[in-house]
C-alpha cells in the first residue's frame, strides 16, 4: 500500500456504504436507492432513458443517444459537484469513470449521426449500460451518497423498500 492509498482508506473509513446485491435487470426497483435522494431520483431517470435506448429504432436512435447524453451530462456534472466542493475522498476515480462513459456516448452518437452506426449500436451500448450501472452505483455511487448523507444531515442513509 502507498501513501496515497492510505490516505484514501483513512479518509473514507467512516463511510458507511449499504451492502447490496449487484443486479442487472433493465427494470426500475426500489432495491437500487441509495438513500440519497437527489441521486436516487436521477438514477431511476438514468434506467428510463437507459431502456429506450434499449429499445430504439433506425428511426428515432439518434434522438434517443441525444437525450440519453443530455441526460448523462447533466447527471455526472451534478455528482462530480458534489465530490469536488465536499472534498469526497475517492472523487478522482468517480470522475474518471464518468469521463469515461462520456467518452463512449460522444462516439456512439458520433458514429450513429455519420450514418457508421444504426439502432442496433445504440441498442447494444444500452445493454452494456445496463450491466455497468449497478456497479457502478453499488460501489462508486453508493460510497457518495453515504458521503452527502452525512453530509447534509448527519447521518448515514435510510433506505425504506417496498415489497409488493
Amino acid at each position: 500500500m502507498n501513501a496515497k492509498d492510505f490516505t484514501y482508506a483513512s479518509a473514507t473509513a467512516d463511510i458507511e456504504a449499504p451492502m447490496r446485491q449487484s443486479d442487472t435487470s433493465m427494470a426500475w426497483s426500489d432495491a437500487r436507492l441509495l438513500g440519497f435522494t437527489p441521486m436516487d431520483d436521477v438514477h431511476e431517470e438514468f434506467y428510463e432513458i437507459v431502456l429506450r435506448l434499449v429499445t430504439c429504432t433506425d428511426t428515432n436512435a439518434l434522438a434517443v443517444i441525444e437525450e440519453f447524453e443530455q441526460h448523462v451530462v447533466g447527471h455526472f456534472e451534478q455528482e462530480d459537484e458534489w465530490m469536488r466542493t465536499t472534498n469526497f475522498p475517492p472523487r478522482d476515480c468517480h470522475i474518471e469513470e464518468h469521463a469515461a462513459v462520456l467518452k463512449s456516448v460522444c462516439e456512439v452518437k458520433a458514429a450513429v449521426e455519420s450514418g457508421q452506426a444504426s439502432a442496433d449500436v445504440v441498442r447494444d451500448f444500452g445493454t452494456h449500460l445496463f450491466g455497468w450501472f449497478p456497479g457502478h452505483a453499488d460501489y462508486l455511487d453508493s460510497a457518495l451518497a453515504a458521503w452527502m448523507t452525512k453530509q447534509t444531515m448527519g447521518g448515514k442513509p435510510v433506505v425504506l423498500r417496498r415489497t409488493i
